[in-house]
């Protein structure tokens, strides 16, 4: 197995400017920002005190990311619950629910990703015409619900030719399930 690549450090000088000790050359809070992205781990010191940094600097980078027009991440209601559970008995709680929360919501978003990778592969999109059909009776039953002349515009329907024969098919079962309905109120 292959050992864990030690994360890069970076030294931030009294100066304001992040030096990556990796590459020998200046960074910004930007090219940290690519470096988190792209998964790649580092770990910043104080040159003059040698304190660990890091967070601090994180921080620093999502008040960048949330002051670019259009790109807030973190709704002000979440920010204000967030700052009330600083010195709240809760706050011991916090970081670990959070990161638990995010780690759960990564993984269901790979999920998805995958799935719609499977999705989009197949031919004729198999499993999205079929949400779309199913979609398409729930329409058409909540139509006829709720606009009663509709039954009658779905029952006398002209049929349509062999591409039609599904929307014939979705009509007839819209106009049973209707005279269901209709039953159930008398």
């Amino acid at each position: 197995m292959a050992k864990p690549q030690e994360p890069v450090t970076i030294k931030k000088y009294a100066n304001r400017r992040l030096y990556n000790t990796g590459t020998s050359a200046y960074v910004t809070l930007e090219d940290l920002a690519v470096m988190v992205k792209s998964g790649e781990d580092f770990v910043v010191y104080d040159a003059k005190t040698g304190e660990e940094i890091t967070r601090s600097v994180l921080t620093q980078i999502i008040f960048e990311q949330e002051g670019k027009g259009g790109q807030n991440l973190l709704p002000i209601n979440f920010l204000r619950q967030l700052i009330r559970f600083y010195g709240d008995s809760m706050q011991l709680l916090v970081p670990r629910y959070l990161e638990t929360s995010l780690s759960h919501f990564t993984q269901e978003q790979e999920k998805f990703r995958e799935q719609m990778g499977k999705t989009f592969n197949l031919p004729g999109l198999g499993i999205m015409e079929e949400q779309v059909k199913r979609n398409m009776e729930i329409f058409q039953r909540a139509f006829t619900m709720f606009l009663p002349t509709a039954k009658e515009n779905v029952a006398n329907a002209p049929a349509a030719e062999a591409a039609g024969d599904d929307i014939d098919a979705l009509k007839r079962q819209v106009s049973e399930m209707q005279k269901k309905l209709d039953k159930i109120g008398e």
